[in-house]
């Protein structure tokens, strides 16, 4: 099989998990006294390192405040009532260190923060629990310059919030978005050294990649011409994830992916056969066939590294969301059919597209 991409690009373009696993990463933990035993429990247990290159303190709040070590490539801050949180994490980040203020008291960790003269970004709180602040809102509050909300509303009404299986895994997911959005430079090193970064890695190059392709889908409007760009990105993706689940890639791999990735030429076909059905829309369906075929060639190969699947096995995982998504496709293409014919016999009936004698006749 001819493939729409060059190999060796896609090669070229591939994560260097060595490189990565050589990179050192420095976190040290400052605990503030007050702060709930499950909350305690779970970090440490979360930022236990698996990997030599990560090197991982504990300290006090004390020393935050009063030294804080400038050569971590993050800080947390694990929370309670202390009213020096606040400046503990403004001390961090005044040596250049992202300080995440971990807790289960999210709205008053803030406030007694705020009321201490030491206001916490609210992006840097993260805890369980709580609603998510919409996107518009988000956008509003950057454009007039405050400190853009990124993520969750609390109410103290909530809180402390209880760390049960459910919530510990949500904040174990949300402590791994924010260390890939604060160190973006180091993020597969902090994957490789920490389980808990790696599904929300993986979930971000999702959910871009996915977005990518449905603008490509958007936009391009010379026949065929979107397809080797959307395989490039898919097989891209594909790297990203089996590289944060720490599963290498050699040249064999990488081509047997790129095949399996290139049959998504079954959903370019279902696609633009749509488009002939329901040409007004052609271009929301280029795009959603190119965001749905990504996302669920990329959420499978996740749950599939989270259930210990290997790198050989992968290819096989992602030609199945991708017949899958095909088959969806197909389907969606039998209701258009229908919708199309049901419209046009409409119009017959209603004389529109016919000739007036014809009408008249029909009439007499």
């Amino acid at each position: 099989m001819k493939l729409p991409i060059d190999v060796k690009a896609l090669m070229d373009e591939a994560t260097n998990i060595d490189e990565a696993a050589k990179t050192p990463v420095s976190v040290t933990l400052y605990v503030d006294d007050t702060c709930t035993q499950d909350l305690l429990a779970l970090v440490r247990r979360s930022f236990t390192p698996t990997a030599p290159h990560a090197r991982v303190a504990f300290s006090s709040l004390d020393d935050a405040i009063a030294a804080p070590y400038p050569g971590d490539d993050a800080a947390v801050v694990v929370a309670g009532f202390d009213e020096r949180v606040g400046l503990a994490a403004a001390s961090l980040r005044a040596v250049g260190v992202p300080a995440m203020v971990a807790t289960t008291l999210p709205s008053i960790v803030s406030d007694i923060a705020a009321a201490s003269g030491c206001p916490i970004p609210q992006g840097d709180i993260v805890s369980a629990g709580g609603v998510p602040v919409p996107a518009y809102r988000r956008l509003a509050d950057g454009l007039r310059g405050k400190t853009a909300a990124t993520g969750f509303t609390f109410a103290a009404s909530d809180e402390p919030v209880v760390l049960d299986d459910e919530m510990s895994d949500q904040l174990d997911e949300r402590m791994g978005a924010w260390i890939i959005a604060a160190c973006r430079e180091k993020r597969l090193a902090f994957a490789l050294a920490f389980p808990f970064v790696r599904r929300p890695l993986s979930l971000e190059a999702v959910g871009a990649t996915s977005m990518q392709n449905a603008g490509v889908g958007l936009v391009v409007i010379l026949p065929g011409a979107d397809m080797p760009v959307m395989t490039l990105n898919q097989a891209k993706m594909l790297l990203q994830i089996a590289a944060a689940y720490g599963q290498p890639m050699n040249l064999a791999r990488v081509k047997e992916l790129a095949c399996v990735v290139g049959g998504a030429f079954a959903c370019r076909t279902i696609a633009r056969q749509l488009v002939g059905i329901v040409p007004a829309l052609g271009w929301a369906v280029k795009a959603a066939i190119g965001y749905a075929g990504t996302e669920a060639m990329g959420r499978a190969a996740i749950e599939y590294f989270e259930a210990g699947g290997s790198v050989a096995g992968l290819a096989d995982v992602v030609g199945k969301a991708r017949d899958a998504v095909a088959q969806g496709a197909d389907c969606a293409q039998a209701v258009a059919a229908s919708v199309a014919g049901a419209a046009r016999d409409a119009a017959e009936n209603a004389g529109v597209g016919r000739s007036p004698l014809d009408v008249a006749e029909v009439h007499a």
